[in-house]
């Protein structure tokens, strides 16, 4: 695996985008929840996440990510967390678990 991987960075931005679309869709920030949907406790939700990042791992494989997108993915999602208005500590949280996610050895 070279450092770059087989993806361009158009593909882990967004995938990054998606990544963070699902999350918004299974527990939107505070305040921004939809009338009658407050998404998933958090509990729930961190169940939910691994096995949503097991999905990273997979485009991880399948891409052969390097260390510049490993890191170029890992940014994207984190300021797309923080564009849709998560707060600081819950972005931080869940990109540190993406991070681990796609940093695993097989």
């Amino acid at each position: 695996m070279g450092i770059f991987g087989s993806a361009s960075g158009k593909q882990v931005d967004d995938f990054a985008r998606g990544l963070v679309n699902e999350v918004f869709r299974l527990r939107p920030p505070e305040g921004k929840a939809g009338a009658g949907n407050p998404g998933v406790s958090l509990k729930n939700l961190e169940q939910k996440v691994d096995a949503l990042f097991d999905t990273a791992t997979a485009f991880r494989k399948e891409h052969k990510l390097g260390v510049y997108k490993k890191a170029r993915l890992a940014n994207t999602f984190r300021w797309e967390m923080k564009e849709r208005g998560y707060d600081d500590s819950f972005t931080e949280m869940i990109t540190e678990k993406l991070v681990v996610a796609v940093s695993k050895k097989d």
